[in-house]
């Protein structure tokens, strides 16, 4: 700053930064229930489309708004309901039997100083309390899919309300928008949400029909464990290229142990292939047409970075979330570079 200048600074100018960092300050007060609202924000995001396809269909939006909830997190709640009590049964089998397998499996590890034993008996004892809530209702399973009673009603009841509201995120956005990009913006996340939102529910849909063809064929063959496999399989199968390879190597190696057979485990490996095969070749396809294509880059580093921030719901919504972004900016970056083009060649 040159001698004989001043910064200038109004009371206005004051104020505005007093209150920013009084919002801030409130925010971390309350950064769990703002962690909530933001999940419930992703909850109508992602189910935005649904509600807009039935009100397209001449439903009333709260008819379509109560509905795509009770189905979809009803279902969710009683698969929860139903499978908690197999998955405990063979969770505690496991873990009696994992030193056998570990003493097999990985003694390079057991010298390192790795005491997976161990690890995994802790897991064992807080998946199976949590499970065990679970399977006492259905409104108990959803409970413990979303980490607890109070946050379940805040995410669901919030995220409902966003729903009954048309386009209620898009007008915040617009909001917070300048005036002049504010269509451009609206249309632009519009057009992210849709593709977001399929992509997502088509990467669901894939991973349930692996982890059900996973549980058919483990079933079959009579290897042990085979639900908590099957499920391995099915979440593994979100993560594109990198899960599958990861099922491919935990399968022959662990079935290989169990089943006592290098012959059974490949087996299963052939019988594994052949149903990702199906899910990559004729299933996504056919699922994912007209969707967006998220790097499976970018897929790694949201759950890991969700999980790292925000637990086990930021690995379910941070992929939708950083999908979106992705989405929003690659289509905001492909118009602007149009725009750009298209006034060199007016030149």
């Amino acid at each position: 700053m040159e001698k004989g200048q001043s910064l200038d600074i109004s009371w206005a100018t004051i104020f505005k930064i007093f209150v920013a960092i009084f919002i801030f300050y409130l925010v971390f007060l309350t950064r769990e229930i703002a962690l909530w609202f933001f999940f419930a924000i992703t909850v109508s995001v992602l189910l935005e489309p649904a509600v807009n396809f039935l009100k397209k269909m001449w439903v009333p939006r709260i008819v379509a708004a109560l509905f795509v909830y009770f189905s979809i997190f009803g279902i969710l709640g009683i698969v929860i309901f139903l499978t908690a009590p197999i998955f405990i049964s063979e969770l505690k089998q496991l873990s009696q039997n994992l030193p056998g397998y570990m003493g097999q499996i990985n003694p390079v590890l057991q010298q390192l100083g790795f005491d997976t034993a161990q690890s995994f008996d802790s897991l064992t004892n807080f998946l199976v309390g949590r499970l065990a809530e679970s399977s006492e209702s259905v409104f108990g399973a959803v409970a413990t899919f979303f980490g607890g009673l109070y946050s379940t009603l805040f995410i669901l009841v919030t995220a409902f309300f966003l729903s009954l509201e048309d386009n209620a995120v898009k007008k915040i956005i617009i909001l917070i928008s300048p005036k002049r990009y504010e269509e451009s913006i609206a249309t632009l996340f519009q057009r992210a949400q849709n593709k977001i939102s399929g992509w997502f529910a088509a990467r669901v849909i894939a991973c349930i029909f692996v982890g059900i063809a996973s549980f058919i064929v483990f079933y079959i063959f009579g290897i042990k464990y085979a639900f908590i496999l099957a499920l391995v399989a099915g979440v593994l199968n979100f993560i594109p290229y990198i899960g599958p390879w990861i099922t491919a190597f935990f399968l022959i190696v662990f079935v290989a142990v169990s089943a006592n057979s290098w012959v059974v485990a490949l087996y299963i490996l052939i019988a594994w292939t052949i149903v990702q095969m199906v899910e990559n070749s004729l299933l996504t396809p056919l699922l994912m047409k007209k969707m967006a294509d998220v790097p499976p880059v970018l897929v790694l580093v949201s759950l890991l970075v969700g999980g790292k921030v925000f637990g086990f719901l930021g690995v379910i919504f941070a992929v939708p979330v950083f999908g979106i972004i992705y989405e929003f900016l690659k289509e905001y970056l492909e118009k602007r570079r149009e725009g750009s083009l298209e006034s060199q060649q007016d030149c």
